[in-house]
């Protein structure tokens, strides 16, 4: 008999560990997030618009940028509270996974606001590297020291949330990069008003220019995998088919599939066969305990087959036999085939 199963240990969609929202992995709930987030938006929200004005009055570009970034960091954390909002709702209608992929959608823009920006921050500070205009190093300095200090509370802040989300990661980086670009405004603030050497204040914007490049392509890279449902960084597919495969009574292990839900919720499907006679329960739950014990995977579908349930002797395979049969299920199958001992992918 062919024995179908769709197995969600026992019967419901389990995220293990700190798979889901439901429990993050460090213990914070997203309660919590939500306030360390609004902590940090407070604080940067009242400096930006300080910064504004002390930069116009300085002529300092890298406090104009710093502001132009810090305006990017309170986005990102509105982005940031949205999404998880709207990620907390249950799953219904259409939404199937329910609306969890808006975290990745935020760091996503989060990631594209970075890149976009150091483009332009780029492009003013070679301009004034070759025409610096006139700029008053002690207003910098005071200005980027207390941002400075601003930056190092809220990007505790933010460090106390779960930065096991790729959405407050978003926002995270944005603070962390806002942190770095404040201190290289303190040392160009100091270097102009102890030298006169106006170019500092350019230099000290291309600095910035290159943290935010990092952190935007990591972020537009991270959420680009889970949009193209990639396997899970450090996680190889054909290493793990071969594991399935090697445990007992298993023959082929095939139309492999894993993928994120959202960041830091793995999830898998596979098709597999078992030996004819054998328990296809226990081969199930044996699979099931084995994703997530060993790889945190608690959301798993397993469709667990008898070799040759169809009446012909053949593995249900996705390449032909030598009789010319072949499993309809496997007509448009993905991946390579897994089967116990040396063979090739």
């Amino acid at each position: 008999m062919s024995d179908h199963h769709d197995d969600h240990d026992g019967g419901g969609h389990t995220h293990e560990g700190g798979g889901g929202h439901a429990g993050h992995a460090h213990g914070v709930s997203a309660d919590a997030d939500r306030r360390w987030l609004m902590t940090a938006l407070m604080l940067i929200g009242v400096f930006m618009l300080a910064e504004v004005v002390v930069g116009a009055l300085a002529n300092s570009l890298a406090l104009i940028s710093d502001a132009a970034h810090m305006l990017t960091d309170v986005a990102s954390i509105v982005l940031a509270l949205i999404a998880m909002r709207l990620a907390a709702r249950p799953a219904k209608g259409q939404f199937t996974y329910g609306l969890k992929r808006v975290e990745i959608l935020s760091a996503q823009a989060n990631g594209l606001t970075l890149l976009l920006l150091s483009v332009w921050l780029a492009y003013e500070a070679v301009r004034r590297l070759i025409s610096p205009p006139q700029v008053t190093g002690g207003l910098v300095l005071l200005t980027a020291l207390i941002g400075v200090a601003v930056n190092l509370v809220a990007t505790w802040c933010i460090s106390k949330a779960n930065r096991t989300s790729l959405n407050v990661e978003g926002a995270y980086q944005h603070i962390l990069t806002d942190l770095f670009g404040f201190i290289a405004t303190a040392i160009a603030g100091a270097i102009v008003l102890t030298t006169g050497f106006a170019r500092a204040d350019a230099i000290a914007s291309l600095l910035v220019v290159v943290l935010m490049l990092k952190a935007g392509y990591g972020l537009v890279r991270d959420s680009g995998r889970i949009f193209l449902e990639a396997a899970p960084a450090g996680l190889d597919p054909d290493v793990l088919g071969d594991r399935l495969a090697a445990q007992d009574a298993v023959v082929e292990v095939h139309d492999l599939h894993v993928w994120q839900i959202t960041s830091g919720q793995p999830a898998l499907s596979a098709h597999v066969l078992v030996q004819p006679g054998g328990d296809c329960h226990a081969v199930r739950r044996g699979l099931q305990s084995l994703l997530r014990e060993q790889y945190r995977i608690g959301h798993a579908t397993l469709q667990v087959d008898h070799v040759g349930d169809d009446g012909a002797p053949e593995l249900l395979q996705i390449t032909t036999p030598a009789g010319g049969h072949r499993d309809p299920h496997c007509d448009n199958a993905h991946g390579p085939v897994h089967r116990p001992g040396p063979h090739m992918h």
